[in-house]
């Protein structure tokens, strides 16, 4: 199948590290390596950050103007060679998208968008015009993948029907992940040598950017949760940088000693890092997928994290890590310090989170849901 692929928010090929960017990559890749064709219809970007109605109304005018060229570029192709599906990645009021229902409308496909989410409560907001559209493209949508199961109340009563949303496990590629598990020991030594950690002590691990808002917010409420717990053996790890770091070291002052700044750390380090780590914690203030938590199951680590968003998708609670009540410093550390006083638990978490990834949010198994989909769609 020939699909035309759009992310509004951000371009998917952008250099820049992202976890939107990561999971519109990751979408591209199940659809081509399940057999279809995939082209980046535009990296036009509607975002807008701040409320500014007039850049909102410059960016809708752009994209219903590119919309315009992409039908006129379409319809001097072979028809062999039209998008038989329009698939748009992120679909929300600060993110509306200008360019896929028209064209899907202009060349008669069925549209299609994952993450799609809708707030009421910005109806009359600073974002009118983008929640507007976002209404009306649901209206019209043939089908919404949800990866977070908190956006489908509010999305169903937009749809024509509520059978066009569909629930969809966030993935991702398991493989390197699994692969790092296996030199876990090794990298462990080498981490404990280059970093002065106690081999005894167990390992903790924190990776998020820093930025104001809601990543500061839990990184202040980790720092919290942590700040409760100096009477228990532990040592943390800190993956990731970014504007509001000062803050961040800030918040973790109190617990400086047992903290290891490791800055900004490629994909590659990342993986390693999860497998060698004993325990991953993160509050995930209005986090809506959380990549990070995934990424550790995949390389066998358990987690503790806040429920919200997707974690209680991700996270089956008990089996493979433990949820606490959100934004509640006093839960995370109690979860936290349960999975700190039981190595043998942990690693039980551990070698089940490893599986389950592997059996239901992996690459391939994304790419088969996804190919079963779509072909009933187009049918």
């Amino acid at each position: 199948m020939r699909i035309a692929f759009y992310a509004p928010m951000k371009p998917p090929d952008a250099l820049i590290p992202s976890g939107e960017r990561l999971i519109a990559r990751l979408f591209m890749r199940a659809l081509v390596e399940s057999g279809h064709a995939v082209d980046l219809a535009s990296r036009f970007r509607s975002f807008d950050k701040y409320g500014d109605k007039t850049r909102q109304k410059r960016l809708k005018k752009l994209g219903l103007r590119l919309a315009d060229r992409l039908i006129s570029h379409y319809r001097n192709h072979n028809p062999a060679d039209l998008p038989q599906l329009w698939f748009t990645y992120h679909l929300y009021h600060k993110a509306p998208d200008w360019i896929g229902p028209k064209v899907a409308q202009a060349l008669n496909i069925p549209y299609l968008a994952a993450e799609a989410s809708f707030a009421p409560k910005q109806e009359n907001g600073p974002w009118a015009l983008g929640h507007a559209s976002v209404a009306e493209t649901l209206k019209t949508a043939n089908l919404v993948l949800s990866l977070n199961n908190e956006d489908i109340p509010c999305l169903i009563p937009q749809l024509s029907a509520k059978e066009r949303s569909i629930p969809f496990p966030p993935f991702l590629d398991a493989a390197p992940y699994r692969l790092a598990r296996k030199k876990r020991v090794k990298t462990r030594r080498i981490l404990n040598t280059a970093h002065s950690l106690d081999p005894d002590t167990p390992l903790l691990l924190a990776a998020a950017m820093m930025r104001e808002g809601d990543k500061l917010s839990s990184y202040e409420l980790l720092a919290d949760a942590l700040g409760r717990l100096t009477d228990q053996k532990w040592q943390i790890l800190v993956a990731g940088d970014g504007p509001a770091e000062m803050k961040v070291r800030t918040a973790f002052h109190g617990i400086r000693d047992r903290t290891v700044w490791l800055g900004r750390c490629n994909a590659e380090e990342m993986t390693s890092l999860y497998a060698a780590s004993d325990l991953l914690v993160w509050p995930g203030i209005r986090e809506a997928i959380g990549m990070s938590l995934l990424e550790a199951q995949a390389a066998g680590l358990p987690v503790v994290a806040g429920r919200s968003g997707a974690a209680p998708q991700i996270i089956e609670h008990g089996q493979t890590g433990l949820l606490c009540s959100y934004g509640d410093a006093s839960d995370l550390a109690r979860q936290i310090m349960k999975l700190l006083q039981d190595a043998e638990r942990r690693d039980r978490m551990g070698q089940t989170a490893l599986e389950k990834v592997k059996d239901r949010h992996d690459l391939s198994a994304a790419g088969k849901s996804l190919s079963q989909v779509l072909e009933r769609l187009v049918a």
